[in-house]
């Protein structure tokens, strides 16, 4: 990529999009073109001081793409409807396939390369691992219509003989970081635990329900979004081999291991209480994540990672503690 490229980033104004486009200004890349719905106040307090050249509505974005040929010369496809407890396929079809689609079939005939955020929702409990390797994702079994409908994009992009000149499937596992402030229960533990602490001076962490796992034993691989854009950025620059890829740590930790973080860099003596974890979703809880990262790091990625303490204490210390943006 060059400083001078225009670049569009979808999902522009949410948690991953937002941080993006600061780390890419900081890079030096400011020919952006930040593309979401900006209907959600609280949404754009995450792009104020970014500096981009047009704002362009989702729903208008493809046909812009379409009378403007030749103007984009990266994607950054990150939007998408993210909330795991909307159980209407329909709705996730919507917006992670059917608009995904519309998308790469321009990427394609215009020669732009193109990033897109799938997920490690798409490996349900785990059975099959969580290795990208592409032999296994039509026998992947996601819980819930979110996880499914990333999996129905990968499957379909894998089927494709017309492709982007590059294209990269990201398969997000737990991000946290700053610019989350808007999403509500969809924001990360760290998010809802560091405000339970700030409050009540306690978290409540969900119960075990699977005897496999002790309460506050479950785990998942927890990444901070500052290497998650830095993995991100690296594919798009140096563009291997076509295909999916785990963005992760590769090292699973559990909630008690994340909690006591917080604790720790609040600097207050460690309080949890357990609770039952809702109905409507405990059927559908991974109770174990972990990133395989050796196709990422075996195609040359090779930057340190952030530690789950190392994590936590910048995300607390320099964003949360002061409701800060990156």
């Amino acid at each position: 990529m060059q400083k001078e490229d225009v670049i569009a980033i979808t999902g522009a104004a949410g948690f991953i999009g937002s941080y993006l486009t600061g780390y890419l200004n900081k890079l030096g890349y400011d020919q952006l073109i930040l593309v979401d719905d900006f209907g959600n106040d609280k949404k754009m307090l995450n792009l104020e001081g970014k500096k981009y050249i047009q704002k362009i509505d989702r729903n208008e974005f493809v046909q812009w793409l379409k009378d403007n040929a030749g103007a984009v010369k990266y994607i950054f496809h990150l939007g998408a409807r993210t909330d795991t407890t909307e159980m209407d396929y329909a709705v996730h079809k919507k917006w992670n396939l059917d608009y995904s689609i519309a998308i790469w079939n321009v990427c394609t005939e215009q020669n732009i390369p193109l990033l897109y955020a799938s997920s490690a929702a798409t490996y349900g409990n785990g059975e099959l691992g969580y290795k990208d390797a592409h032999n296994i994702i039509r026998d992947l079994q996601p819980l819930n219509p979110y996880g499914r409908s990333k999996n129905d994009f990968d499957i379909w992009a894998l089927e494709q003989q017309q492709c982007p000149p590059f294209w990269a499937g990201v398969k997000f596992f737990n991000v946290y970081g700053p610019n989350e402030y808007h999403k509500g229960r969809m924001a990360s533990v760290i998010f809802h635990a560091y405000n339970q602490i700030r409050e009540n001076g306690m978290v409540k962490l969900f119960r075990s329900h699977n005897p496999k796992y002790s309460d506050g034993g479950q785990m998942r691989d927890f990444v901070y979004v500052a290497d998650v854009v830095s993995m991100c950025t690296w594919l798009m620059e140096d563009q291997p081999a076509n295909g999916l890829y785990n963005i992760g740590t590769g090292k699973a930790r559990t909630f008690l291991d994340l909690t006591k973080a917080i604790f720790d860099t609040m600097g207050i003596e460690p309080k949890i209480e357990f609770i039952d974890t809702p109905a409507d979703i405990r059927d559908k809880y991974q109770y174990f994540t972990e990133a395989d990262m050796n196709k990422l790091f075996n195609a040359g990625y090779h930057k340190e990672l952030y530690s789950l303490e190392e994590g936590v204490k910048d995300y607390v210390s320099n964003y949360l503690i002061e409701s800060r943006h990156y």
